[in-house]
């Protein structure tokens, strides 16, 4: 009744064809993991300082969106909702204490980190004339804008230096542009004028380590700092950094832009 030479190739050519499926089916699986493999290693991180506020909280939003895993650091992380909400990484940090800083380097040891963003800054005390100038404030605002990067920069030196891309920003002003002749504001002045020359130190002194190391003038912009009256919101802002920070090459080391890739002069 039945073919049995017939049925038994019958039988050998299934169990072949579910043989090969069955190969096929694991190839593809070891394909996606690949796959997802690569598209893991090949995810960069941030860290951005003063992430709790204004520009700093809209680079988190905006490098997240971007699929950057982002560290963002705040003097009081328990208060940093809209920043946690964001799904971010937060850490704490102060940038004129030598302690928190080395606390935050701690925590981070063996993190590879491709860009670092020092945004953490004040306005000082926007004094008119030189009468009114407070150098206690002074002392604060510089050691806040101008010393602050630098020691955030020095701790993480090692995260970076393992990171692919090696890009250290440091948020100044326009008003740290010895060019400009709107005068007043003596402290903030002053100290992103000198947050722009150590920059330049830096650049030239990391450069043969790959560092591309930049200031950007982020524009004014509506925030506690930059007042309501400012003519740029903060998304508008970041996005045209964001633009320019990605854009980088090596021949952009030392230079000092704003926030649409425009040169400023020193």
């Amino acid at each position: 009744m039945f073919n049995t030479p017939f049925m038994s190739k019958l039988l050998t050519d299934a169990t072949r064809l579910c043989l090969l499926s069955t190969l096929l089916l694991a190839s593809q699986i070891v394909l996606a993991e690949d796959t997802l493999s690569s598209k893991a290693s090949a995810q960069k991180t941030v860290l951005i300082t003063g992430a709790n506020r204004g520009l700093g909280l809209e680079f988190a939003r905006q490098f997240t969106q971007l699929g950057y895993t982002v560290i963002g650091t705040a003097r009081n992380p328990e208060k940093a909702i809209e920043l946690k909400a964001l799904g971010v990484i937060v850490v704490a940090l102060d940038v004129t204490d030598s302690e928190s800083v080395a606390s935050m380097a701690e925590s981070l040891k063996g993190t590879a980190i491709d860009i670092l963003v020092n945004n953490a800054g004040v306005i000082g005390n926007p004094q008119e004339n030189f009468k009114s100038f407070d150098f206690d404030q002074a002392l604060l605002t510089y050691n806040i804008n101008s010393l602050g990067p630098m020691r955030v920069t020095q701790a993480l030196y090692h995260n970076l230096l393992a990171g692919k891309e090696k890009k250290v920003i440091q948020i100044t002003s326009i008003l740290g542009s010895i060019e400009n002749n709107s005068g007043g504001y003596y402290d903030y002045r002053a100290s992103k004028a000198a947050l722009n020359t150590m920059n330049k130190s830096l650049a030239i002194e990391l450069e043969s380590e790959g560092f591309t190391c930049v200031v950007l003038h982020p524009g004014w912009v509506k925030t506690d700092l930059g007042g309501q009256g400012a003519p740029l919101e903060p998304a508008q802002s970041i996005k045209g950094m964001l633009t320019v920070i990605q854009g980088l090459e090596d021949d952009d080391n030392g230079k000092f832009y704003d926030y649409r890739g425009n040169a400023i002069a020193w």
